[in-house]
């Protein structure tokens, strides 16, 4: 858990100012409901992560959960290992009978879309004002 803590930080958390210990105790802390963290190796070692969260977008309480924190180490990036974290989140997410997906992304919506989400408009973080764009993904068949 330390390494994707560390990780998360230096990617995500810069704005913020989480520490590492912040993050590994949010990674563990999961009040809100399941709650998910994957980790994907090569050649045994770990090269990338995501999650299933219950919570991520701090001006959208209201949507849940989400695919979160996708990450792939710099040197290991362009060999398809952000689609595979993304269809694993996605699976287990089903698994758990989650009709609906949601993530926000400042970089990466033309990979999601490629994944089949779908943009559902624009919004702004609460601490750092930043504007990011909202997507989902519907899991399952309507009932």
């Amino acid at each position: 858990m330390p390494l994707v803590a560390r990780w998360l930080v230096a990617a995500f958390q810069a704005d913020d100012g989480l520490s590492v210990a912040q993050m590994e105790a949010r990674i563990r802390d999961t009040p809100f409901g399941p709650e998910e963290s994957f980790v994907l190796f090569e050649d045994g070692s770990p090269v990338g992560t995501a999650s299933l969260a219950q919570r991520d977008l701090d001006s959208r309480p209201d949507l849940a959960p989400w695919l979160a924190g996708v990450f792939v180490l710099p040197g290991h990036r362009g060999r398809g290992h952000a689609a595979t974290l993304v269809r694993h989140v996605e699976g287990f997410a089903a698994s758990l009978g989650v009709a609906r997906l949601w993530l926000y992304t400042d970089t990466a919506a033309d990979l999601y879309a490629r994944l089949g989400w779908h943009d559902a408009g624009t919004e702004r973080t609460l601490r750092s004002g930043k504007p990011v764009q909202l997507m989902r993904r519907d899991l399952l068949p309507a009932a």
